[in-house]
């Protein structure tokens, strides 16, 4: 089986030559990196760690939505930060919109982010 690309009409542009996410053998679903941009508006949300956090979610929960998975099918997150003392205000959001999901997770600090984002956050779901 092929690869299959995925574009979100819900989320926003890609900034660069990739899809928002590619399903390999109609059961794995790698979403890219997903930065705090408001797809209405194709800007930044407000300057915070908690309101680019949950941004970042939203856009990869409308991916994932696109390609008719859940945030129930999430297996493992990569969570890049700008700046790791941002780490507990991400996880607290991180815990609320993901729930009991509690998937394989990596979240580490990076030197920049593409667009000055303080989180970009990618994942793989899996039916």
């Amino acid at each position: 089986m092929k690869n299959i690309k995925i574009t979100c009409k819900n989320a926003p542009k890609a900034i660069g030559p990739y899809s928002h996410a590619v399903e390999a053998s109609g059961k794995l679903l790698f979403v890219s990196g997903q930065l705090p941009v408001d797809p209405k508006t194709n800007k930044f949300v407000a300057r915070g760690i908690v309101e680019q956090t949950q941004q970042a979610l939203m856009n990869a929960k409308a991916i994932l939505k696109t390609a008719g998975y859940e945030l129930t099918d999430i297996c493992k997150t990569t969570v890049f930060l700008s700046d790791i003392q941002n780490f507990t205000a991400m996880n607290q959001v991180y815990a609320e919109i993901l729930g009991e999901v509690n998937p394989a997770r990596s979240a580490f600090e990076v030197a920049n982010l593409p667009l000055g984002a303080l989180v970009e956050i990618e994942l793989i779901a899996s039916k």
